[in-house]
């Protein structure tokens, strides 16, 4: 059977983005970090894994998060794939290849930035995909991580959202700070362009996508303390249920 998808629709101009005071933020993320190094211990000993999908705008705070889930974590055990453009290879083969090769052994975590939903997200609205392709891919990643999730993978997805005046202020310190100019390209401003289209992309995907095997958690990320703790205490939650 097809997993069951949530038809709720998110409006994500609709989020409420709180913020957290910093020593409560330090505090709590140090909690969480020690609980998820002893439930790494656990997860290494059993034949479940963890898989863990961040999508978002650029500059929501991806990078950060993703900093703040493994830096305590045996290294060993977890991996982080920065996912970009497909290679020559990997276009040679259908999109889901390309992912198959980095999902982790039982007892290990793999972390996305980017991942599968590139199909359904920018492919879609940039056209490197057809319609055709990019809306039978909804049926694809359902089945996808259904397979996954029967041989008890753990599939936590995370959208981490800010809104367009933020994006914007954020953008324009990557421009000004000489030690992250790196992190802003013409890609990142053509994309902001496509601003529109990009939320009505996120929000089907969530609608088709959110499944009760494999839910997306939306995460108002205007403010990054917020954000990130949690980011770090939903994956506690969900790999403490699943070690039970």
């Amino acid at each position: 059977m097809p997993p069951t998808v949530k038809k709720a629709r998110v409006r994500l101009d609709q989020l409420v983005h709180k913020s957290i005071p910093e020593d409560e933020y330090r505090q709590k993320l140090k909690e969480q970090e020690l609980k998820l190094l002893g439930l790494q211990r656990r997860l290494a000993e059993s034949k479940t894994n963890v898989i863990v999908v961040f999508e978002g705008p650029d500059a929501a705070g991806k990078g950060g998060a993703i900093k703040r889930l493994v830096e305590r974590l045996d290294p060993r055990l977890v991996r982080v794939y920065s996912i970009i453009k497909p290679t020559a290879e990997e276009y040679q083969h259908h999109y889901l290849w390309r992912f198959w090769n980095k999902l982790p052994t039982y007892g290990q975590i793999a972390v996305f930035d980017r991942s599968w939903y590139g199909r359904v997200l920018v492919e879609r609205v940039e056209g490197f995909a057809t319609e055709a392709e990019w809306k039978r891919a909804y049926r694809e990643i359902n089945e996808f991580e259904r397979v996954l999730t029967d041989d008890h993978s753990v599939i936590l997805k995370f959208y981490l959202h800010i809104d367009k005046e933020e994006q914007l202020l954020r953008f324009n310190r990557r421009q000004a700070d000489p030690y992250k100019h790196w992190k802003i390209t013409d890609e990142d401003w053509r994309n902001r362009r496509n601003w529109d289209q990009n939320c009505v992309a996120a929000e089907e995907a969530f609608e088709r996508t959110s499944t009760e095997i494999a839910p997306w958690h939306i995460i108002p990320a205007n403010y990054k303390w917020a954000a990130r703790l949690k980011v770090v205490k939903t994956v506690v939650e969900h790999v403490e249920k699943a070690l039970k």
